[in-house]
């Protein structure tokens, strides 16, 4: 048998390879020889991701309620991959770092576009029901978005507003105190924590902390100003900068906001969150006044933040009835 010399140039490189490894080359052809053609149910693992879904009660839109959280945790995770090159990249280009950003952004965009599947898929009374067996867990605890939140600013700006000038030459343990999502998850009438908040932190805090003192020189807002610094053109990276601002700081929020203004309002009081967080204070942007990138914002859209969005959404809700 005559081999082409395409296979003859690829078994030379392997044989480089192996034996710069102290490998027998022999014994990984034998590995492949016997070894089974991959199938997309065994790459993806699809029969253990199909089986990964629990519901605690009877009723059917739980599974909608569950799998729409599995899937976002799963962009969550796309985002996370993102940010880990972004941050690690040598040297970082404006136009690497835009590229990476675009795709941040569409991945947020496609989570807030479907967020209506879950919106509209679940019957009200159903959700009422099933949600009281699910205390005291809450989507308040995904701990991979607040890892985003970390990896996109600098860290004062995660602090509740009352409190970023008093502590902008604070240590990160001294900010996190006062990190703007602790004050959503309060109970409404003591002002306590939570059981939601106490569980919370006692998984992630040191995680969080660790990653803020990490991305205190390379988060989001620290790299696009050293690059603008050097003389770097970053026109395009301020303009998707800006949509991620407006993608997970309004849009992300308000349609969580949406959805609670339509399974959690009801007259003449508000229905309690599960795990008794705040939505009312924690999801509205105006409230909260998070911004990544205050510096790419003029004075008016600052003084605005989110204004529109509630507004409009709280419109289309009344619309509907």
């Amino acid at each position: 048998m005559h081999f082409s010399p395409e296979i003859e140039e690829r078994l030379a490189q392997l044989q480089e390879k192996y034996e710069a490894m102290g490998q027998d080359m022999t014994s990984y052809l034998d590995g492949l020889l016997y070894a089974d053609f991959l199938t997309y149910w065994d790459y993806i693992h699809l029969d253990t991701l199909l089986s990964l879904q629990s519901p605690k009660t009877p009723f059917p839109d739980e599974q909608i309620f569950i799998m729409y959280h599995q899937i976002t945790e799963l962009y969550f995770k796309l985002v996370l991959h993102e940010c880990e090159q972004i941050t690690a990249a040598q040297p970082l280009t404006p136009l690497f770092f835009t590229a990476r950003l675009k795709r941040i952004n569409n991945y947020f965009e496609a989570l807030t576009q479907s967020f209506d599947i879950m919106i509209d898929g679940m019957e009200k009374e159903q959700f009422l029901k099933f949600r009281m067996s699910l205390l005291p867990a809450s989507g308040f605890q995904s701990g991979q978005y607040r890892m985003i939140e970390i990896y996109a600013t600098d860290f004062i700006n995660l602090v509740a507003k009352d409190k970023r000038d008093e502590l902008r030459n604070k240590t990160i343990e001294d900010q996190f105190e006062y990190i703007y999502w602790k004050f959503g998850a309060t109970e409404l009438s003591t002002g306590k924590k939570t059981l939601t908040l106490k569980q919370f932190e006692k998984k992630y805090a040191k995680t969080f902390i660790d990653l803020g003192k990490a991305a205190a020189s390379n988060n989001f807002y620290a790299l696009y100003n050293q690059l603008k610094s050097k003389g770097e053109s970053t026109a395009e990276l301020e303009t998707e900068l800006k949509q991620l601002d407006t993608n997970v700081n309004v849009n992300w929020p308000l349609v969580h906001y949406k959805s609670a203004v339509r399974y959690l309002n009801r007259e003449p009081e508000e229905i309690k969150a599960t795990g008794g967080t705040n939505w009312q204070k924690y999801l509205p942007p105006r409230f909260q006044k998070r911004i990544f990138y205050p510096g790419l914002w003029n004075e008016q859209e600052l003084e605005n933040w989110g204004k529109a969005w509630v507004e409009k959404v709280l419109k289309d809700v009344d619309a509907k009835g």
